[in-house]
């Protein structure tokens, strides 16, 4: 089964959202399973008339003869998980950029969503947009929502030490140039990032690696141009995040394709 993953098209909804996809029921009873690897996003999902089952590192997915909107919004995830369809369903996955969700939604909502407490408004336009069969309906339907409910915040603390990531300096010293201390760098992260700095940027990392893989010669090489110290701890952090060492990763997925459902 093909998925489409749709890129933003208003300007603004571009900065902050890296997309989003759709699912639609059919009559085929087709199953759907995959795995999905850890990310830095921050993740929303809409599913029709479901249940929804998790244990551990597997989630089940079926239809339900009850009608329902089933809101699921994922934080943190620094393992693989597998997701089970038992059958196809509706829903409407968006992905957010770290911090992106914080301008459309308050600090303290997030906090709410995380107890999968949202406003009625989002369920009630989520109905609406799993109802509807034109997929060009429903993406203006789902862009003009979040444009309804943008308010840039002031984040400039957090998105310099986000940045900074990117670099070479370790987190001690991001956090001395931050003039804060490493545990208050750490409880920042974990309350804007969903988790410590240190895992943040393990993830990141690994996710650069697995977008330049195709673009370098060897392991050594993608190792040191995603400022692993070496060979051996890329491939530590790698097989951590994974569960599986980095040649066998690459052998069996696809990363010139960017199969929505290992990638993203």
């Amino acid at each position: 089964m093909k998925v489409n993953f749709y890129k933003p098209n208003h300007p603004v909804l571009k900065k902050y959202i890296e997309g989003y996809y759709f699912m639609t029921k059919d009559e085929s009873n087709e199953s759907l399973n995959y795995l999905t690897f850890p990310d830095n996003y921050f993740i929303i999902s809409a599913c029709q008339n479901v249940t929804f089952f998790q244990d551990q590192n597997m989630v089940e997915i079926s239809q339900s003869s009850e009608e329902n909107i089933f809101i699921d919004f994922v934080s943190r995830c620094n393992s693989p998980v597998e997701i089970y369809y038992k059958q196809l369903i509706n829903e409407v996955t968006v992905y957010f950029r770290p911090l992106g969700i914080y301008h459309f939604f308050e600090s303290n909502e997030c906090k709410f969503l995380h107890d999968e407490i949202i406003s009625s408004d989002f369920k009630d336009l989520m109905k609406i947009i799993l109802n509807e069969t034109e997929r060009k309906t429903q993406i203006e339907k789902l862009e003009n929502y979040w444009i309804s409910k943008f308010n840039e915040k002031k984040l400039s603390k957090i998105e310099a030490i986000v940045n900074a990531f990117e670099s070479e300096f370790s987190i001690e010293e991001i956090a001395q140039k931050n003039q804060i201390t490493r545990q208050y760098l750490n409880k920042i992260c974990t309350k804007y990032l969903g988790k410590p700095a240190s895992e943040f940027r393990k993830i990141q990392r690994f996710r650069n690696s697995v977008i330049q893989n195709k673009s370098v010669k060897n392991l050594t090489e993608l190792s040191y141009e995603n400022l692993f110290y070496d060979q051996s701890h890329f491939i530590k952090d790698f097989k951590d995040l994974t569960k599986i060492q980095p040649r066998k990763f690459f052998e069996n997925v696809n990363t010139e394709q960017k199969n929505i459902w290992f990638f993203i």
